[in-house]
């Protein structure tokens, strides 16, 4: 009969080549962590700097402070929309001369043209204008500073009647617009809180 005999020899190597795939398989997974945690901050550092522009941009956003009023010279159209805007809180001054102003109603759409000059003035039709500059700091200039507010008047070159929906939309330099979106009333006087 034979006798079994134990030899150490033959799982020497088998016990090599599971060593030597545990040290693949560890290799891999670390690789594959360390590979990963790149990508992870690249990813992150680039929509950290798409991040901070649009930071930037909403901090210059502009706000409505009070209402906003349409008025005429008659009690038939509305011919200037009046309104008063500061900066949010925190927000980076904007400068007007750089502001465009887009009406729209539902046949017209026109770039109105900003009154030349230093503030504060009068706008002509088809135009706009800062007619007030309230709180002002430091010397008279086109910035809107925060604590500051300009009261605006713009003039579409098509007056609005009754019941017309229409929208101004303040475009500043830097940072993101401001919509007014308004319906005139149903019956107009010669001044109107829109």
């Amino acid at each position: 009969m034979n006798s079994f005999k134990s030899n150490d020899q033959g799982f020497t190597g088998l016990e090599a080549a599971i060593v030597l795939i545990a040290f693949v398989v560890v290799a891999a997974v670390f690789s594959y962590v360390v590979l990963g945690a790149g990508i992870l901050a690249f990813q992150f550092q680039n929509a950290q700097g798409t991040g901070h522009p649009g930071a930037q941009q909403s901090n210059s956003t502009l706000v409505i402070v009070g209402k906003v009023y349409g008025t005429g010279s008659d009690a038939s159209a509305i011919t200037n929309i009046n309104f008063t805007v500061a900066l949010t809180p925190g927000g980076t001054p904007v400068d007007f001369s750089k502001v465009v102003m887009i009406y729209s109603n539902a046949s017209t759409l026109e770039t109105l043209a900003q009154a030349e000059g230093n503030y504060p003035q009068q706008p002509s039709a088809g135009g706009w204008a800062v007619t007030k500059i309230m709180n002002d700091v430091g010397t008279n200039n086109k910035l809107l500073e925060s604590g500051e507010q300009f009261q605006i008047s713009a003039v579409p070159a098509k007056p609005i009647y009754a019941n017309d929906t229409f929208t101004l939309e303040i475009m500043p330099g830097a940072g993101t617009a401001l919509d007014i979106t308004r319906l005139a009333p149903g019956r107009l006087n010669i001044v109107n809180i829109l």
